[in-house]
């Protein structure tokens, strides 16, 4: 069986990780697999938006340890593992994460780097790589710090605890925490939304708010005006306006 499964469903495409056996387990395989699939769904200009999951019981519960363990430092560094994460990072599709049960270590990771994330309230978010000894290294001590700030992520990183779905979305990791049923469902709610909107004008805004974390103030800002300028020159910008003015729907083309 493929280690990743994915799904059409018109604008929207469903990614889920298929190593239960593993906990979803960040192999090479599966990290391999993952980005070539996210990167081919982010080819079609079909696609508007990407949802990535696990299963009920878990998310993915970090790093193939076995590999890790295996592995020496300059093999670690050569095979470009943690070039993975930058290349979902890359991706200009909004990805939405649908998180039930354990999700650690690289599979906080991996959730971290998606735009948004919506919780089951079974979800348990941690990076507990110091018990093994080592540290995040995909991004954890970097993308936790700006989503929860300082002092709960040391707690986090430093003491190896979990936090539940509500302390989660409280510390605003997460956007939305839903019944255990309905933790895809939800995403996949939340995809529709986001496809039904201009493809121009969601991207310029997805890069914005990513530039928020990655320059000063007054360098976001900038970047911010810089892209309204040209989603306004975009022909969804003119269909918007116009439906508004008209009161009927839009029909965005992504032009």
């Amino acid at each position: 069986m493929s280690v990743v499964l994915v799904e059409r469903d018109g604008p929207v495409a469903v990614v889920l990780l298929n190593r239960p056996e593993a906990l979803n387990a960040l192999s090479g395989e599966v990290m391999d697999a993952l980005v070539a699939a996210l990167e081919e769904l982010d080819a079609d200009e079909g696609v508007r938006c990407i949802v990535v999951g696990g299963g009920e019981r878990v998310f993915a519960a970090g790093a193939d340890v076995g590999e890790l363990a295996a592995a020496t430092p300059i093999e670690l560094y050569e095979s470009r593992r943690i070039d993975r994460w930058d290349a979902i990072r890359a991706l200009r599709t909004p990805l939405v994460a649908a998180v039930s049960g354990y999700c650690l270590g690289g599979g906080c990771e991996l959730a971290m780097a998606c735009d948004i994330i919506v919780a089951s309230e079974t979800a348990r978010f941690g990076q507990p790589e110091i018990n093994l000894g080592v540290l995040p290294g995909a991004g954890g001590t970097q993308r936790l710090t700006h989503a929860v700030g300082k002092a709960l992520a040391m707690d986090v990183i430093l003491s190896g605890r979990f936090l539940t779905a509500d302390e989660a979305l409280s510390a605003g990791l997460v956007a939305r925490v839903v019944a255990r049923e309905a933790w895809l469902e939800e995403a996949k709610r939340v995809a529709r939304a986001i496809a039904a909107k201009s493809p121009v004008s969601v991207r310029l805004a997805k890069e914005s708010v990513d530039r928020a974390f990655d320059a000063p103030l007054t360098a976001g800002l900038e970047f911010e005006r810089r892209a309204f300028y040209l989603a306004r020159a975009s022909e969804d910008a003119t269909e918007g306006l116009s439906a508004f003015v008209e009161k009927r729907k839009p029909d965005f083309r992504g032009r």
